[in-house]
């Protein structure tokens, strides 16, 4: 779930304890369902901008965002506005904002297998939006810095202050905007997505999928699961929860098909770029090094798999203007820019390179 800061000013009236809409307890809650909704609307744009932008993909996005859709008739809240996204970004993660908005990264598309196992991954998301874990987060932080005659609501971010914004967006990136969820939060989310995903036709088998994906990649360490790591712990406990369900209280679902086939036919596409992806993936290994003629290189290489790639081009431009190269980063970013002329990252880098 994802949130930076944004006010609400004028008095602000609220009750601080609000009813549970998974548990129905009682529990500690200072932001409204359209304070929820408002952040996300303020902050969701910048996480998917800094994220390279929603993919203009559209048969992956039509999929996946259809894949989510129909699992919203089981969800506890079925009244947010929900909406989900592929977005280009090449790390492997999926996040989910307070009012619904929920992303899942190029990166981990690839790591999936099939359908149960995305819808496995939309309803662990759809859990923390459902168990309103962002804005019980805001709610715990929230009680020693109420604001005379307003209400400032604040969460955890790895990027820190409005006003440099422009900076983080052009030359930081991955999970600025994401708040870390604990381990109850994320075993929770996981028992509430494994019953949304069942209920809505798909075997629990996609849900074990899922968690032995996340716990390899957990033993493993890749660079490019490091944001997922921090903002969603993960522990071996999470897989063994998991085969219990599966072989308990939902055992009777194991041999429901996984729709590996229809997955494979959706995200055709985005399968063919796998190579290209990998190599900004080992790019940006490279520029977070700070070994950047190794990371000019792998980018080039991913260029020629890659020719009209947006993120790629984006990259390129970003490793030599730390080069000292603008005039060449410009031209780069100039080709981002009308790849994709509606996303800000490649007018913004167009002009930090013009500048220089």
């Amino acid at each position: 779930s994802a949130i930076a800061s944004a006010s609400i000013s004028g008095p602000v009236f609220f009750s601080s304890c609000a009813v549970d809409p998974v548990t129905g307890q009682k529990q500690l809650m200072m932001v409204s369902r359209n304070q929820e909704i408002g952040i996300d609307k303020q902050q969701s744009p910048f996480q998917f901008s800094s994220d390279y932008g929603i993919t203009q993909d559209k048969k992956t996005n039509r999929y996946i965002s259809k894949v989510g859709k129909a699992l919203l008739p089981n969800v506890h809240r079925p009244d947010m506005p929900y909406n989900f996204q592929c977005v280009n970004a090449t790390y492997i993660n999926a996040y989910a904002f307070p009012g619904g908005s929920i992303a899942v990264t190029r990166g981990i598309l690839l790591k999936i297998e099939n359908e149960a196992e995305l819808a496995a991954l939309l309803e662990h998301e759809l859990g923390h939006v459902n168990a309103r874990h962002t804005a019980e987060q805001v709610s715990k932080g929230q009680l020693s810095s109420l604001l005379v005659g307003g209400l400032s609501v604040l969460a955890s971010t790895q990027g820190s202050g409005f006003g440099e914004m422009t900076q983080q967006l052009g030359m930081l990136g991955q999970g600025l905007f994401l708040s870390k969820y604990s381990r109850d939060n994320e075993r929770e989310a996981d028992y509430l997505g494994n019953e949304y995903m069942v209920k809505a036709g798909h075997s629990s088998k996609g849900f074990v999928g899922l968690m032995e994906i996340l716990n390899s990649l957990h033993k493993e360490k890749p660079s490019s699961a490091q944001v997922l790591f921090s903002t969603h712990p993960m522990s071996s406990e999470r897989l063994s929860a998991a085969v219990q369900r599966q072989n308990g209280q939902y055992q009777n679902t194991k041999n429901y098909s996984l729709n590996r086939e229809r997955y494979m036919d959706n995200l055709a596409s985005l399968r063919r770029d796998k190579k290209g992806i990998e190599l900004l993936q080992k790019g940006e290994k490279y520029l977070a090094k700070k070994e950047y003629d190794q990371a000019q290189n792998t980018f080039q290489k991913s260029l020629k798999l890659m020719k009209n790639d947006y993120t790629a081009h984006i990259l390129m431009s970003k490793c030599l203007i730390v080069r000292e190269k603008p005039a060449q980063a410009l031209t780069y970013a100039n080709k981002a820019k009308r790849l994709y002329p509606s996303e800000v990252q490649g007018h913004y880098i167009a002009g930090f390179a013009n500048k220089e």
